[in-house]
C-alpha cells in the first residue's frame, strides 16, 4: 500500500494519506475538501537519474560499482 503526498485546491494544506486501492476517495485532513491533487514525491525523484551509469572496466569510478576491485 503507497503512501503519496496530496495538495488540498481549498486550503492549500500538504499531507499524506495511505492509499490502499485506486478508487479510495482521499479528502483533505484540516478542511474536508475532497479536491485534492496528488504530488511528486521527492522520493520518487530521488530515485532517477537522467545521467547513465559507468560501466565496469577500470576507468575509475571506485569500489565495485567501478569494476576496479578484485572480487567483483
Amino acid at each position: 500500500m503507497p503512501i503519496y503526498e496530496y495538495a488540498c485546491m481549498e486550503c492549500e494544506s500538504h499531507f499524506e494519506e495511505l492509499v490502499r486501492n485506486a478508487e479510495q476517495a482521499v479528502a483533505c485532513p484540516d478542511c474536508g475538501a475532497g479536491d485534492v491533487l496528488k504530488q511528486m514525491s521527492s522520493f520518487a525523484v530521488a530515485g532517477v537519474s537522467s545521467q547513465p551509469r559507468p560501466s565496469g572496466g577500470g576507468g575509475g569510478g571506485g569500489g565495485c560499482c567501478g569494476g576496479s576491485c578484485s572480487s567483483c
